[in-house]
């Protein structure tokens, strides 16, 4: 099976929506702002820090490259394969970090497994023990699938595109058991229905609504019908949505 952390990376390189960039380092600003960078060992100077030697001094100098989502939008279609790693790291502390809050701020955060305790979740902290590793890779793998079946919103991937696609996970190091993976996960129809069996938790949901944010613009009707259906589906609060949107810079 494919690293899903990686591929995460390797996807956002790849090119998923010309506004990944931004919406991630909106959503990191965001969690800095209200104190979510030192969890898990540092979010932000974390991830900074480990793409430096793909970004230069934009890296140390986010402010004066123009931002964080600057940075951030440089190594999405940049940067080289070794940062691929980093940028999917990145995606699930700042997606777990997010949800978090999210969860929070509606009131939906108490008693729950995941942030019991205030606790960071996995991906916004480091696993700990084999199981948690385990888990943090199914969580990956459930990040990877938002990604691709937000893609499919607007109907199925075209040969082109995908051919494209797989095109850029072979410049980020991808080997052929993960490409192949891809190929076969975009080739399946959309199935919203047996994707949403997959989520075990209202925590899981909220990851897998920004991760979706992520892969597509929301400039369509057909992606806004999907991300709707997926809340409903879900039973995604909508104080949870709005806040996950509004810290992704989503309209």
């Amino acid at each position: 099976m494919p690293n899903f952390g990686d591929l995460i990376g390797a996807l956002l390189k790849s090119g998923t929506a010309p506004s990944t960039g931004n919406r991630m380092g909106n959503a990191l600003e965001n969690l800095q702002r209200q104190g979510l960078g030192e969890a898990g060992g540092g979010l932000l100077d974390g991830i900074l820090g480990a793409v430096k030697g793909g970004l230069g001094s934009m890296a140390e100098n986010p402010a004066a490259a123009g931002g964080i989502g600057a940075v951030l939008g440089s190594l999405v279609g940049g940067g080289g394969d070794s940062v691929k790693g980093a940028l999917g790291g990145g995606a699930l502390a700042m997606l777990a970090g997010v949800a978090m809050k999210a969860l929070m701020n509606s009131g939906q955060a108490e008693g729950s497994n995941a942030f019991s305790g205030g606790a960071a979740p996995l991906g916004l902290k480091p696993p700990e023990t084999p199981d948690q590793e385990q888990a943090l890779e199914q969580k990956a793998s459930l990040m990877v699938k938002a990604m691709i079946n937000a893609a499919k919103a607007d109907g199925e991937i075209g040969p082109d595109e995908m051919q494209r696609i797989v095109g850029k996970l072979r410049e980020a190091g991808t080997d052929d058991e993960t490409r192949q993976w891809v190929m076969m996960e975009m080739s399946k129809p959309l199935d919203l229905d047996a994707f949403v069996a997959e989520i075990p938790s209202p925590e899981a949901a909220a990851e897998v609504y920004g991760a979706s944010l992520l892969a597509i613009e929301v400039d369509t009707d057909a992606e806004r019908r999907y991300l709707q259906q997926f809340v409903q589906s879900t039973g995604l609060n909508p104080a949870v949505v709005q806040y996950i949107n509004q810290t992704m810079g989503v309209a």
